[in-house]
C-alpha cells in the first residue's frame, strides 16, 4: 500500500510548486520497485509517463520529444534497480541505489536535452560540457531529494511497524477478557 501512495505522492508533488530536481520521483521509484508487487510495475511508469506528457505539452507547453523515452528509460531503471533491493535492502545499499539513480539520471538525462536540443547546445564536445555545468545545480537539488525522500520512505515502514508495536504494549491498552 505505501509502494502506490509514494508514487501518487510523487506524481502530485510535480505539479505542485517544488524547487527544480527536489522531487521524491527517483525514491518512490526504487520504493516501488523494493516494496510494490512485480507484477505491477508498470503502474508507476505509466503514471510518470502520462504526467510527463501533461505537465510538458499542457502546462509548460513544450514540444514533446524523443528525449522523454529517455526518462521514461531512466524510470524503468529506477524500478529494476528497486527490484534488487527486495532480497538485501540495507541501508548502505539503498542509499547508494538512489545516488546511483541520481548520477545516471543527471548523465543521461543531460546529454539527451544536449542531443535532442541541437539548438540550445553545440553539437561540439564542449557544447556536450557547457550543457552539463548548466545542470549541475539540477544535480545537486536532485541528490538531495533522491537521499532524503529515500530514507524517508524506507524507514516509514519501519517506523510505522515500530509505533504499532509499541501501541499494542502500552501500559493504557487494556486486553478484552
Amino acid at each position: 500500500m505505501l509502494a502506490y501512495l509514494f508514487v501518487i505522492i510523487a506524481v502530485a508533488v510535480r505539479f505542485l510548486p517544488h524547487p527544480f530536481a527536489f522531487t521524491p520521483v527517483g525514491a518512490a521509484l526504487l520504493f516501488f520497485g523494493a516494496r510494490g508487487p512485480r507484477r505491477r510495475l508498470w503502474i508507476p511508469l505509466l503514471l510518470l509517463a502520462a504526467s510527463d506528457v501533461i505537465l510538458t505539452t499542457l502546462i509548460y507547453r513544450y514540444p514533446f520529444t524523443w528525449d522523454h523515452f529517455v526518462t521514461w528509460a531512466w524510470y524503468a531503471g529506477m524500478l529494476w534497480l528497486g527490484t534488487t533491493l527486495r532480497e538485501n535492502s540495507g541501508a548502505f545499499r539503498i542509499m547508494g541505489s538512489a545516488l546511483a539513480g541520481s548520477v545516471v539520471f543527471f548523465l543521461v538525462s543531460n546529454f539527451a536535452v544536449w542531443a535532442a536540443w541541437g539548438d540550445l547546445y553545440p553539437m561540439t564536445f564542449a557544447g556536450l560540457i557547457t550543457c552539463y555545468e548548466a545542470g549541475l545545480p539540477f544535480f545537486r537539488r536532485a541528490v538531495e531529494g533522491d537521499l532524503l525522500f529515500t530514507a524517508a520512505m524506507f524507514a516509514a515502514p519501519v517506523v510505522l511497524h515500530a509505533l504499532s508495536v509499541r501501541l499494542r504494549k502500552s501500559p493504557g491498552n487494556i486486553a478484552a477478557a
